[in-house]
């Protein structure tokens, strides 16, 4: 029998990005949220296109939830791609001003190109695109320093575009969490369900909470200096005398009465949450 793959592509979403096309034309600069922990899986194949000739700044939003060496690890390997990523943790407001900063210098060029056609300047247009629930709406909270678009730790609640000003500098386009149509990578798919990124009617719990214990086996023995003690050390079960899906059974009936799907979902929400430690999901590629 073949396993169902994860797919979610509401109709939401499907506006919005129609909408976002339409309103590309208005922008100035991209700002690109992802999410930290999976910064591979949470990258649109589409926004390339979208971004076109236009400025770009890649945030890697949840940088806290990743260990300080992962981060390292990151940002050489994005700069030896040619990019200067900003991490930042939205919810607590850290690495937002650079975000500004950067937009708004990225958006130098738009009006002195006005200027030199005797127009005068206006504020830098930006967008933030990203994945559902990577932190696009916290992130315009924080420059805003104060709630105007509405954030919560689940996907889908940004379902219109709005545009929203930040200074005399700058407009920011705070616009739904996009995704693609089909989720051909079903490695990465099973990624944005461990991290919550994706709608959770999509998947099922206790095959995810198997691939994260998979996931996390695999990671701490191919990069063993990011985990100096093992995640599910929590659990006073080792995971390297059983399959993901074993451990999860194991579990089940060693501490919530052989509930598996209660313990697929205790286990994911310990992830979410950080009860597991500060984890990278994904290394750099060699």
């Amino acid at each position: 029998m073949t396993t169902p793959s994860i797919q979610w592509y509401p109709g939401h979403i499907a506006k919005a990005e129609k909408a976002l096309k339409e309103q590309l034309r208005l922008v100035d600069v991209v700002l690109e949220v992802r999410d930290a922990r999976i910064p591979l899986a949470t990258h649109h194949p589409q926004v390339k296109e979208w971004v076109g000739n236009k400025m770009r700044v890649l945030v890697l939003n949840r940088v806290d939830m990743i260990q300080p060496q992962a981060q390292r690890m990151w940002a050489q390997w994005f700069r030896e791609q040619g990019e200067e990523p900003c991490f930042t943790n939205a919810r607590k407001g850290e690495g937002v001003i650079a975000i500004a900063k950067a937009a708004q210098a990225a958006g130098v060029a738009v009006n002195q190109r006005r200027r030199d056609r005797g127009m005068l300047p206006r504020p830098v247009r930006a967008v933030v695109i990203g994945f559902p629930n990577v932190g696009k709406s916290a992130l315009i909270n924080r420059l805003l320093k104060r709630k105007v678009v509405e954030s919560a730790a689940r996907p889908g609640v940004t379902r219109q575009l709005r545009w929203v000003r930040i200074s005399d500098q700058l407009e920011l386009l705070d616009a739904p969490g996009v995704i693609p149509a089909k989720l051909n990578d079903q490695q990465a798919a099973f990624k944005l369900a461990i991290c919550d990124d994706i709608g959770d009617a999509s998947y099922d719990n206790q095959r995810v909470a198997a691939t994260l214990v998979d996931l996390l086996k695999s990671l701490t023995a191919t990069a063993p200096e990011l985990f100096p003690e093992d995640p599910l050390n929590r659990y006073k079960l080792d995971p390297t005398l059983f399959t993901g899906e074993a451990y999860i059974h194991t579990l089940a009936h060693q501490r919530y009465q052989g509930d598996v799907e209660r313990t697929a979902r205790a286990l994911l929400t310990d992830f979410r949450k950080g009860a597991l430690g500060a984890i990278s999901l994904e290394l750099p590629p060699a």
